[in-house]
């Protein structure tokens, strides 16, 4: 059966059931796919035989990179949470599960279009981070081929801040500046989401949907649907530890971009700089096989002038050893990542106290 709806992923598709008789898939692929189609999610086995080892590994390697202090002292109070962004770049274990090869497969196969890794993020403790669809953050056109894959690097229960996420909300519109009444100026000067977190609370609250808990064993892994809410729950101590990898993967034969930092029909749209975790490289925005010329991403970018004035790179940058690791500048790390994930790029004043970096989404 040829798909009449390339532009939307497949096990999303209205055609899904027709789709899917006619795809091949063997039985567990058909499983994952009918999960993600009613829920949003689906529960599998990471694919890989040495993955005891590579997440003890990861653990032990990425310890020391976490202000640990601050997050006893101040971070799990504050529903804070601690991250490494991005590092793939110098951690191969954590690579190796990024750019795992069958989970590339199955990805590739679920949404019609070949999957690639753009972020990684991992994370010791629970976020503790209010619950939130990531197709507002990083989105594409076409909608929705956009993916995360969460997974357990240890045994994960209720006391350490598991994962929580709204079955069947990834169905509903993903949310623009339009329909809250702000626009992405509003959005860019107070960066607290506010708006999106009042409907999203509005949404769950109508709709009478119970979250769920994803209490995981070591090497079970999640994906979640691009709309999917989801957020992580509250740790019931700040000693505790909650060891996992999120990797977020794009979709070839898209454009990227951050729809609450855009107005498209007022010429504003934040395009991502996305890189290829597999190749190292950066990808082009590509509309119907035609790629964006550089000149009107540069001509409608809506975020590339919002660099607050108190801005300080080197403030920045010990606030935040992931970027000062990853070899970006501060200023085009801040304006393509950290203004999106709410990070702090100055000390408040009167506070001497380097700051944790807010949660992402």
């Amino acid at each position: 059966m040829i798909n009449p709806l390339p532009g939307i992923p497949l096990f999303e598709s209205p055609l899904f059931e027709s789709l899917l008789d006619a795809s091949g898939f063997d039985d567990e692929t058909k499983r994952v796919a009918r999960d993600l189609n009613q829920y949003g999610v689906a529960v599998i086995d990471f694919p890989d035989s040495n993955f005891s080892q590579r997440a003890s590994r990861i653990m032990h390697q990425l310890r020391d990179k976490y202000d640990w202090e601050e997050w006893w002292k101040n971070g799990w109070a504050d529903n804070a949470g601690l991250r490494v962004q991005d590092a793939w770049r110098d951690n191969d274990d954590v690579r190796s599960i990024a750019c795992n090869p069958e989970l590339l497969r199955l990805l590739s196969r679920l949404y019609g279009r070949t999957a690639w890794p753009f972020q990684t993020l991992n994370f010791p403790v629970g976020t503790q981070q209010h619950f939130h669809s990531d197709a507002v953050f990083f989105s594409s056109i076409p909608e929705r081929f956009m993916c995360g894959v969460w997974v357990a690097l240890a045994d994960i229960d209720e006391n350490v801040g598991p994962l929580i996420y709204y079955p069947g909300s990834h169905k509903w519109p993903i949310l623009t500046n339009d329909q809250l009444g702000c626009t992405a100026d509003t959005v860019i000067g107070d960066p607290s989401f506010k708006p999106y977190e009042s409907a999203w609370e509005s949404l769950v609250h109508c709709n009478m949907i119970e979250p769920k808990l994803f209490r995981a064993k070591k090497g079970q892994a999640l994906i979640w649907a691009a709309n999917l809410l989801h957020g992580g729950s509250k740790q019931t101590e700040p000693g505790l530890t909650r060891w996992s990898q999120v990797t977020h993967y794009y979709f070839d034969q898209c454009c990227f971009y951050v729809p609450m930092y855009s107005d498209p029909f007022v010429g504003k749209i934040s395009f991502k700089s996305v890189r290829n975790v597999l190749t190292g490289s950066e990808m082009p925005h590509l509309y119907d096989g035609a790629i964006v010329p550089q000149a009107f991403i540069a001509a409608v970018d809506s975020v590339r002038v919002k660099l607050p004035m108190d801005f300080s790179s080197e403030v920045y940058l010990e606030l935040h050893p992931d970027v000062a690791n990853s070899g970006l500048d501060a200023v085009t790390h801040y304006l393509n990542y950290g203004i999106i994930e709410g990070r702090p790029y100055n000390r408040p004043r009167g506070n001497p106290t380097p700051l944790v970096g807010a949660p992402t989404p």
